[in-house]
């Protein structure tokens, strides 16, 4: 099975879906988009897929967004695509692309909807909250 990730190291929420991924025993092809960045057709394609806007998919925490303005219900589509163009950060992550769909993973267990396979259990958040347990069943 073919998954894609377009992962931030720094947030948490994205390294708990990565191992959870991983832990699935798939082997996700990783994009660090802060590093490659984004382009218009990219961020489009996956907003139809996900079923988000520009506006849905704004980070608005821990991102530039308010210094840019961004959080006025006023700014449109097109001014926030373009600055998440210039500020891959804006972008809330992770978004997981399988075959039985694309998804922005926030919680991180969204991402169990996405996989052929549950994690062996125990798994647990890097919090220490626990996914699955012993018995390999969910529990959130």
């Amino acid at each position: 099975m073919s998954i894609v990730i377009h992962h931030n190291p720094a947030c948490g929420t994205s390294r708990n879906v990565l191992a959870i991924i991983e832990a699935s025993g798939a082997k996700p092809e990783v994009i660090d988009y802060l590093a490659t960045g984004w382009t218009r057709p990219q961020l489009l394609a996956l907003f139809a897929a996900t079923g988000l806007t520009p506006r849905t998919a704004l980070r608005t925490t821990k991102s530039p967004a308010e210094e840019l303005g961004l959080l006025d219900p006023s700014v449109d589509d097109e001014t926030l695509l373009a600055a998440m163009l210039e500020h891959p950060v804006l972008v809330n992550r992770p978004i997981v692309c399988t075959p039985k769909g694309v998804r922005l993973c926030r919680p991180s267990e969204t991402v169990f909807d996405l996989l052929d396979h549950l994690p062996k259990g125990p798994l647990s958040k890097e919090d220490g909250t626990p996914l699955i347990d012993e018995k390999g069943h969910r529990l959130v």
